[in-house]
């Protein structure tokens, strides 16, 4: 698997895949990351409630951080897991979050039951919360999906190390989880891609768009956005196709995607080399949290520390 180089980008030798750097230089990254956007699309189409939940970065962290917390649960300690004191407070520390947003995600999840209740919980302090069938399905596939793509990278086995033993995905999530909330740089994306993953359902669209970007010709030009068109995106993701326009508006009047021509009802779009690279950077970040977690996870519970539990993030951000 191979794509043209973005500028910057080294077309050699390149180092192991430990930084955001080093995955950036890969020669292979961005065609890895469409590949990975695809995958993400083919997750909308399975899970699509689920999908539109988690679309926005606030709502991304939330479950994440959510089910971090269901997977750290101590049966013999009625506080932990999921409860919506400890998640409101983890995203308030980090500004991650509003608190009413959180309430009011958490909220959604129970409506749609997507989350539900512990079963025979009798404190009446505290109310466990814990994910449906659906939502896990939905993020085992979402991290398989992820080591595939690491797998491209670098050749590994992740995917079949993972599949002998899904308990890495339980002990190397809440690590990711944990990091990933922790880095603002992760928390805060430049502002092209903000512009997508802060508003609601921007990320489904950041998705779509990276899956349709056409990465040949010189490297310091815009990248075509082959095959796009709005309706088809309305109609793909249930999104009104004035939200959708005000989406490409802004990006278009601060020069991160341009307008080439409309034939039939395909728009001509194109995106600036300077958003492509804004989202390798950031996707690096997640991609090598991702790395580091499964490789800790890989090793065996022994191998986990106290300090890579969610809940302490309270204690840290203090």
């Amino acid at each position: 698997m191979t794509v043209a180089p973005f500028a910057g980008h080294h077309t050699g030798s390149y180092p192991l895949l430990t930084t955001p750097e080093a995955l950036v230089a890969h020669p292979a990254y961005f065609a890895v990351l469409q590949q990975c956007a695809r995958h993400l699309v083919g997750l909308y189409d399975h899970f699509p409630r689920v999908a539109r939940l988690v679309s926005s970065q606030q709502k991304w962290l939330l479950s994440q951080a959510a089910y971090a917390l269901y997977l750290q649960r101590d049966p013999e300690d009625p506080l932990s897991g999921i409860t919506a004191s400890r998640l409101l407070d983890i995203m308030v520390k980090f500004g991650a979050a509003s608190r009413n947003t959180a309430a009011a995600f958490l909220a959604e999840l129970l409506a749609y039951k997507l989350i539900q209740d512990v079963p025979g919980n009798t404190n009446r302090r505290s109310r466990p919360l814990e994910p449906t069938a659906v939502i896990i399905d939905a993020m085992e596939k979402w991290f398989r999906g992820q080591m595939h793509s690491l797998d491209l990278l670098d050749g590994g086995t992740r995917v079949v190390r993972l599949d002998a033993d899904p308990t890495i995905f339980h002990r190397a999530q809440p690590i990711a989880a944990r990091q990933l909330i922790e880095d603002r740089a992760w928390r805060e994306p430049p502002a092209s891609i903000a512009s997508f993953v802060w508003t609601e359902n921007g990320g489904l669209l950041l998705d779509d768009i990276m899956s349709k970007v056409v990465t040949s010709g010189p490297s310091n030009r815009p990248y075509l956005i082959e095959d796009l068109s709005f309706s088809e995106l309305s109609i793909h993701y249930g999104l009104s196709r004035t939200h959708i326009r005000r989406l490409f508006t802004r990006a278009e009047e601060s020069g991160w995607v341009g307008r080439t021509e409309k034939i039939g009802r395909k728009r001509h779009l194109s995106v600036s080399p300077d958003f492509i690279n804004a989202y390798m950077g950031w996707q690096a970040i997640k991609h090598c949290a991702l790395d580091r977690a499964f490789a800790i996870a890989a090793e065996g519970p022994a191998h986990l520390t106290p300090g890579e539990r969610m809940f302490q993030l309270l204690e840290a951000a203090n």
